[in-house]
């Protein structure tokens, strides 16, 4: 028999004891003790209105991005501060538009100019090149 061959409980033996050693047992015979504790639950009351953060408050003009290839305007738009995108098929067909260079933006909105805070949702219109 070759020394180097293992055989199949050899080798479930092993794999066992490298997991083990790997997640931290040292013996699986050792019982592990976990303690779980749940702060009590508190409820606070307040009267005075939530207050927007001031990053929220600060408008920032929607570049304008029609006529751009998919991926363009979205990095665009991103580089402008602006996060929260959507893209949409504007041929109403509801494809995917999963490579993002084979589109051109047909439409945004909020349309381009308008100032908006940057957590506002800017949806891109697109059609494939070439429709």
């Amino acid at each position: 028999m070759d020394p180097l061959r293992l055989t199949l409980p050899a080798c479930s033996a092993l794999l066992t004891a490298l997991c083990l050693v790997a997640c931290g047992e040292t013996s699986p015979s050792t019982p592990a003790e976990h303690t779980i504790t749940t702060p009590p639950a508190t409820v606070t009351h307040t009267t005075e209105p939530a207050t927007a953060s001031p990053a929220a408050a600060v408008k920032k003009r929607v570049p304008n991005v029609v006529g751009m290839n998919l991926q363009t305007g979205q990095d665009t738009l991103q580089a402008a501060g602006f996060y929260v995108l959507d893209d949409q098929d504007a041929t109403g067909q509801g494809r995917l538009q999963i490579y993002d260079r084979n589109w051109v933006v047909t439409r945004q909105s909020p349309i381009a100019g308008r100032t908006v805070t940057p957590d506002t949702l800017i949806t891109l219109y697109a059609k494939k090149i070439g429709e």
